[in-house]
């Protein structure tokens, strides 16, 4: 049975950010920027002085953000592996540490020329860190939020992999060779479980993608016994990363989608092609079929598609994208999501 593996250190409603999605770190620019702009209005007496305010405050804050998405973004593979608490902490003091050494090597451009002592810089300092804070609970309580849409999402993807069109066709199949072959059946019916005990053995937020395309594999296997030469499979995996992640049962209702809603309704039957490589640091993947421009008889409920969509938002943010194109003769699926590769294993949450 497949060993799956989660790369969150703690539950997804008490980890830290990932500081390296472009999802998080642009809420970060937006929510910090407007707490300055809301701290302006209050403080400021005229529509001047709002500008003037705004302007004075950019001349710390802007600096000191950026350096400290900066660092966050490339100490995110180290801070994934502490504890919540602990890394909460290490953020909240990298917000002071760089807001006191912006602050100290600005010169004259922040300290006053009257002398207010220390009073300042670590008035600053600490006014960096409660801004931190409010981050970090934005962030838990957006954790908090989704969660639960994550794993009905999840859950909804379960249910859909037992459709009862999908499991008679698979008995049917095997009924109809178990005299004329019954080795062949056989082993179809032990693929057909494997199959099953794969897609129920998916509990992860994301599995190793070879683990997805063995399972996608069984499942083309046994609809190739059904279908027979009607049904023509491609594989171009030669640039597919072994160790890349995936959320689990992608490819699978994409290649369902494929087999149902384009090669049945063929008499002739059709070719499907799966696409996986990776570009850069984007992981992608291309599911292409034929399709019957008219007369088809299936109606398609986009139950499967519209899940995956909604765990591919909920699992990468801005950094997943999901497209068809749909042609005369052909639809053709492209998502394309981060290249994650880390494996670190569960630790408590102190």
């Amino acid at each position: 049975m497949p060993n799956m593996q989660s790369i969150n250190q703690n539950t997804m409603s008490n980890a830290l950010p990932d500081f390296r999605n472009w999802g998080v770190i642009l809420r970060s620019l937006l929510l910090v920027n407007g707490m300055v702009l809301l701290g302006a209005i209050t403080l400021a007496s005229s529509w001047q002085d709002i500008l003037e305010r705004l302007i004075d405050i950019s001349a710390l804050l802007q600096p000191v953000l950026l350096l400290n998405l900066s660092l966050l973004f490339m100490l995110n593979s180290w801070l994934v592996r502490l504890t919540y608490k602990r890394g909460a902490t290490v953020v909240l003091l990298l917000a002071m540490s760089v807001t006191l050494m912006i602050y100290h090597l600005g010169g004259r451009l922040y300290i006053s020329t009257v002398d207010y002592g220390y009073f300042h810089s670590w008035r600053n300092a600490l006014l960096s860190s409660v801004i931190a804070s409010l981050l970090l609970v934005y962030f838990q309580f957006r954790a908090h939020a989704l969660s639960p849409a994550l794993d009905k999402a999840r859950l909804q993807a379960l249910q859909a992999r037992i459709r009862p069109h999908f499991l008679f066709n698979s008995i049917n199949a095997v009924l109809g060779i178990v005299r004329a072959n019954p080795k062949r059946a056989e082993t179809a019916l032990e693929d057909m479980a494997d199959l099953f005990r794969m897609a129920m053995a998916h509990d992860g937020e994301l599995v190793i993608v070879r683990q997805e395309v063995a399972l996608a594999r069984q499942y083309l296997a046994l609809e190739q016994l059904r279908l027979g030469e009607r049904l023509k499979v491609n594989w171009y995996t030669d640039n597919m990363p072994d160790d890349a992640l995936l959320p689990p049962l992608i490819l699978q209702p994409l290649l369902e989608n494929a087999v149902y809603h384009g090669i049945e309704p063929l008499a002739e039957g059709g070719i499907v092609e799966i696409k996986l490589y990776c570009n850069g640091n984007e992981m992608h993947l291309e599911i292409y079929n034929p399709r019957q421009e008219q007369g088809s008889h299936h109606v398609g409920n986009k139950i499967a598609l519209s899940n995956i969509r909604e765990r591919l938002a909920l699992q990468f943010d801005v950094e997943a994208s999901y497209k068809v194109e749909i042609g005369k003769d052909f639809y053709r699926v492209h998502i394309k999501l981060p290249y994650v590769k880390e494996l670190v294993q569960l630790l408590p949450v102190s």
